[in-house]
């Protein structure tokens, strides 16, 4: 666990073993970093808001690796990913013979956390029926197995984390009020990467570096128009998703240096626009008519021969057709053998 000296990013071990770094240097994550190193020497509960893909098991983990009980164990539950009917035994575990198919005892992730921290993550799933025993849970600092007779005291320190406005689910009668101010003795917010876009020549820096030497690829630079297009994107899916883009990026490339061909963005179910995200857009689309009207020229310069015009824009043969089925060419491709049928032969190499 460590912050390094500029504090741009905190690294740690994830569940899985490896390095995970949040990386930044925006304000916004400034501020969420600040109340990380204030809380974590307490047991004070932590709920951490923000959309999926910002980060919020990163900045649990970072809580628990700054704590005193750095050397417990940290378990995490995702609490929508789990049946309602199998997230109260997850939790809080069952006897032997306690219902139909229990044949061993089973540990809940509130034992097994014990001495350590247990993370909710996205509790605002958890049923009604669930929350009220996670406020006893909370309350009284003692669980019950399914089918026990006598409660087990636990010593956890307990983070939660949601992508909902958990005061609005109160509000719908969805959340539990007591529950909810139980968890959030202290809020933390993660901003969507949108409204962070200074980190993210930081975050493709690192996610560049990390990918070539997981993938064993030759360390690969970043052109200037792939880095604006990156800068423009609205990142729905947030860090993750930035990290799937680059990662598919240095493993796919040819050429030692990731252009925009080798970003493959697909903006579905994109957030609602700024005026900066329009202005950026406005500009990305008008660079895909040059680029449109680039490829087209230099086809039909060459006749179609695609390794030719490959060779001459300085790309791929791959990335070629891409973007001819990106930008729909071969309708001019069919067009020029209409129109010049002696020369189709050259045009298919």
């Amino acid at each position: 666990m460590q912050f390094n000296e500029d504090g741009a990013c905190w690294s740690g071990i994830d569940h899985n073993g490896k390095r995970r770094v949040l990386v930044g240097q925006s304000v916004e994550l400034e501020k969420a970093m600040e109340l990380v190193e204030r809380v974590a020497d307490s047991d004070v509960s932590v709920l951490i808001q923000g959309e999926n893909g910002t980060g919020k098991e990163l900045i649990a983990r970072a809580i628990h690796g700054l704590s005193p009980r750095k050397n417990g164990p940290f378990t995490a539950i995702h609490c929508a990913s789990v049946p309602e009917t199998l997230l109260e035994s997850e939790l809080f575990g069952f006897e032997q013979g306690s219902f139909t198919g229990a044949m061993r005892r089973k540990i809940g992730k509130f034992e097994l956390a014990n001495g350590g921290t247990l993370f909710l993550d996205e509790v605002g799933e958890a049923p009604l029926s669930i929350q009220v025993k996670l406020l006893r849970a909370l309350q009284e600092r003692e669980i019950e197995r399914l089918g026990a007779i006598q409660p087990i005291p636990i010593d956890v320190h307990v983070i939660s984390a949601t992508n909902k406005d958990l005061r609005e689910e109160v509000s719908k009668g969805n959340f539990r009020k007591d529950l909810y101010y139980r968890l959030a003795t202290v809020p933390i917010y993660l901003p969507p990467l949108r409204d962070r876009k200074g980190d993210i020549p930081l975050l493709v820096e690192y996610f560049v570096k990390r990918a070539c030497e997981e993938h064993c690829r030759p360390m690969v630079s970043i052109s200037d128009a792939a880095m604006q297009m990156l800068k423009s994107y609205a990142w729905p899916g947030n860090v993750r998703e930035l990290e799937n883009v680059i990662t598919r990026a240095v493993v796919l490339q040819e050429n030692r240096v990731i252009e925009p061909s080798d970003l493959w963005l697909a903006e579905l179910d994109t957030p609602e626009p700024s005026t900066n995200d329009i202005q950026y857009r406005g500009l990305k689309s008008a660079a895909k008519e040059a680029e449109k009207a680039l490829l087209l020229q230099a086809l039909e310069a060459n006749q179609w021969n695609k390794t030719r015009t490959a060779g001459q824009l300085g790309i791929s043969y791959r990335s070629l057709m891409y973007k001819i089925k990106e930008y729909e060419l071969r309708e001019f491709q069919r067009k020029s053998e209409k129109i010049m049928p002696f020369s189709s032969g050259k045009a298919h190499s």
